[in-house]
């Protein structure tokens, strides 16, 4: 595998950045910052997600920043400017749209020292001034071009605190949730403790079915807000204590529980609760300024037209006459109600779907390899087959032991990728009735098993690797298998024992459900190792450690060179290497890299087609996460690792 690190000098890069709807917790973002003054305010939380509509640009390096675009929403306007920190601050503070981009690249520029960029604006649907964040939108598609073309190696949260103080450079005040684009269209609840910022990604059940629409009626954000303000940090009347406790106490109290239904998918409960949010904000924070008062919005809220198409409703951002949205009964209520909101009330509806990261309900094991390390065994035994003493005391083949993971984690169907001469060898094992006179020899504990060894094979199908060109060669013969869902990859001659009490692949797969990307599982190394794996680095983009937005790659490097580029700093090591940890989540792009690298050719100097170059190709363009496994993988595949598995597996 080679280093991800592409040539930047003449790297294009496409961009997309989405809006971002605020569901529940308008207000408390800059709410919950006033801790820093009162210790006695409730931290704000917002639930906040991307939405469909963004925008989209192309970027390279250039010797100054430039910003250009032929669409109306710009006039054909375009903007030019040396990476000099006072020309670009001066830019920012002249307001407009150039403004928000100019105080993004004036901040990179302060911290970074970075060259320009030219970035080339080349569609927008988003609305602006809709209660959306397009101008945090672009802050962050600004933040991200920097990243990407002079890997500042930023997590999300990098990149959202980046937009954040760069639009604050501007004549606009934004809040600290609008920035929250930068974490794409999945849902996730913010946290606001005085300065410090938390995220929770939101794990949803159901597709929910959202249309949010410009009620076309206009309102006073910057009177919002000052009427609000005028009640912190300190409350002095009854109105400013309740509506420190709309947006404190209360507010906390809604937002689990939308958080709670969302998991769940309870989309009734939720609706409801739209409703509920809506009318505890009414009675405790819009009598603070008359622009809240929002008679369209309530007119349109109670519209007997569109009751029967939702489950709830309520206001978006600061509220007032701005933006509302409505959760649909299901698709087709969704399309009725854009309808019927354009045709009828002629505002300007957009949809939003939320569907749930696709569930990962097959798993994928190449065993072709003959097994060379440790002949002379392979001569007779497959190498998945050595037993091992598992944790319940039976001897097993190592394939066995994984299967049997598989199955506790409940996984549908499994692909077992082998030579077509082998196939015999584990129908014979799986397929194979145990003889009655040895079954009735058996414990009853033992015979249970057997009945649980004839479930696994139920699970189990064959594809054939034809030739040996490699293990991504072997990977992509189970394409099909696959049938565009993510799927668990395995090793054949790998086996894990968790130590938290989740099984390792479990561990892996929530990792992906919480990210919606490939996903490698990984652990440490000595650093005197490196050399012996392929090495991943990245940035935390979570406070406890366990998942690394991937973007450095490199196939056995030597330690000075993982020294100086691929060591993970963490709270309990100043350096960490990490390598992989033996599973792996394919999302359909790795498939489609798999089979270009087999159309064109694309090897490596044995002449093979690498899973890794294929992982290292999607981390660079889509994004991979890695997921640090609190565990241990066991390889059978040589002498004295299987020593080491035969010893110590099991004994936790």
């Amino acid at each position: 595998m080679s280093d991800i690190i592409r040539n930047s000098e003449e790297k294009i890069i496409d961009l997309f950045v989405p809006g971002r709807l605020c569901l529940f917790g308008e207000h408390s973002d800059w709410a919950g910052t006033n801790k820093t003054f009162n210790a006695k305010i409730v931290p704000g939380r917002a639930v906040v997600t991307g939405t469909v509509q963004g925008i989209y640009a192309t970027a390279r390096r250039s010797e100054e920043f430039v910003v250009v675009s032929e669409l109306p929403e710009y006039e054909g306007d375009s903007f030019t400017c040396p990476m000099d920190i006072k020309l670009l601050r001066n830019a920012a503070n002249e307001g407009g749209f150039f403004s928000y981009v100019a105080g993004v690249a004036s901040y990179i520029s302060e911290w970074y020292h970075t060259g320009g960029i030219t970035i080339h604006i080349t569609k927008m649907d988003l609305p602006m001034k809709s209660g959306l964040s397009s101008s945090a939108a672009v802050c962050v598609l600004v933040a991200k071009a920097f990243n990407e073309l002079y890997h500042l190696r930023l997590n999300t949260m990098g990149l959202m605190n980046i937009a954040y103080w760069g639009e604050l450079r501007t004549p606009s005040r934004c809040g600290r949730l609008d920035q929250a684009c930068a974490f794409g269209t999945t849902p996730v609840a913010l946290n606001f403790d005085g300065n410090e910022i938390d995220v929770e990604r939101i794990t949803i059940k159901k597709p929910l079915f959202y249309v949010f629409a410009d009620l076309m009626a206009g309102k006073d954000t910057v009177k919002i807000l000052a009427d609000l303000n005028s009640g912190y940090p300190f409350p002095r009347t009854d109105a400013d204590r309740l509506l420190h406790e709309a947006l404190g106490a209360d507010n906390r109290e809604i937002t689990g529980r939308a958080m709670k239904y969302m998991a769940e998918g309870d989309l009734e409960a939720l609706g409801a609760l739209m409703g509920e949010a809506q009318q505890l904000f009414d009675s405790k924070v819009a009598p603070m300024c008359t622009e809240l008062i929002a008679p369209v919005l309530h007119k349109t809220m109670k519209d007997e037209n569109i009751q029967p198409l939702i489950y709830g409703t309520k206001g978006v951002g600061s509220q007032g006459d701005g933006t509302i949205q409505f959760l649909a009964k299901d698709e087709e209520c969704q399309t009725k109600l854009i309808e019927y909101l354009e045709n009828t009330l002629g505002m300007t509806a957009y949809p939003l779907t939320l569907r749930p990261s696709a569930s990962v309900r097959k798993a994928i094991i190449p065993v072709a390899g003959f097994g060379t390390r440790l002949y002379p065994e392979t001569r007779g035994v497959k190498k998945e087959f050595c037993p091992v003493i598992d944790k319940d005391g039976m001897m097993k083949p190592g394939i066995l032991v994984l299967l049997e993971e598989l199955d506790d984690i409940e996984i549908e169907e499994i692909c077992l990728v082998l030579n077509r001469e082998e196939q015999s060898y584990y129908e014979d094992f799986f397929f194979k009735p145990l003889p009655m006179k040895h079954f009735e020899k058996l414990s009853p504990a033992m015979q249970a098993y057997e009945k649980k060894v004839q479930k696994l094979a139920g699970k189990l199908k064959f594809v054939y690797q034809e030739e040996q060109k490699g293990f991504g060669h072997a990977v992509f013969q189970a394409k099909d298998f696959a049938a565009g869902e993510p799927v668990l990859l395995l090793l054949g001659d790998t086996i894990y024992e968790t130590h938290n009490g989740v099984p390792c692949t479990k561990q892996l797969i929530d990792a992906y459900e919480r990210y919606n990307r490939t996903a490698i599982s990984l652990h440490t190394v000595p650093v005197e190792t490196v050399g012996n794996f392929g090495i991943f680095a990245g940035e935390w983009e979570d406070k406890d450690e366990t998942a690394l937005k991937l973007d450095r790659i490199v196939e056995k490097p030597n330690m000075i060179q993982a020294k100086e580029n691929l060591a993970v700093s963490s709270r309990k090591s100043p350096e960490n290497y990490f390598a992989a940890f033996g599973s792996y989540i394919l999302t359909p792009e790795v498939f489609a890299r798999l089979d270009e690298a087999i159309k064109q050719d694309i090897t490596n100097k044995k002449g093979e087609i690498e899973l890794t170059d294929a992982i290292a190709y999607v981390c660079d363009k889509y994004g991979a996460v890695g997921a640090v496994i609190d565990g241990k993988s066991f390889d059978l595949g040589n002498p004295a690792a299987y020593r080491d598995a035969v010893t110590n597996f099991g004994l936790k």
